[in-house]
């Protein structure tokens, strides 16, 4: 876990809600000269705590109306089958997210679609056709409330 005082607390919020922030902005936030505020977030940056810069898109904007969490159970428990299944999802764009999971599944996949058929089609070519997947159980989102991406500070 990094070292992080209340100044890096600043400026990762900060950061988490407008990551365009001019860094004479972020250090005027924080109460910091430009150059300790630039040097604190290299460092936020190299000791992994900032993981990157993104735009957050609206899925539907660009033609993904439906959001599905697939639940995921494997042929066999192996490290072979996981790395290979982990791999394979990894270079699927409509899944959003990858998740080992405890219980009676294996992994949770949040995946996005542009409609049901479309939808249908990923699991059928995509998913259902790998040799390591024993099953797929597929829960609809109908409406999703809210979605909190950052992390509090």
């Amino acid at each position: 876990m990094a070292d992080i005082d209340n100044k890096d607390r600043i400026l990762l919020s900060a950061l988490q809600q407008n990551a365009r922030l001019s860094n004479a902005a972020l250090a005027e936030q924080a109460s910091l000269s430009d150059t300790p505020c630039l040097r604190r977030v290299k460092k936020l940056q190299q000791d992994g705590v900032i993981l990157g810069y993104h735009a957050d898109i609206s899925p539907p904007a660009v033609g993904y109306s439906v959001l599905v969490y697939a639940f995921i159970r494997l042929t066999k428990n192996s490290v072979q089958a996981a790395e290979s299944f982990e791999n394979h999802v990894d270079a699927l764009r409509q899944v959003r997210s990858c998740s080992v999971v405890s219980g009676s599944h294996d992994y949770l996949l949040e995946i996005i679609a542009e409609d049901l058929p479309s939808y249908e089609y990923f699991v059928k070519h995509s998913l259902a056709s790998l040799e390591f997947i024993a099953a797929v159980e597929s829960t609809i989102v109908l409406k999703q409330t809210f979605n909190k991406r950052g992390v509090p500070l």
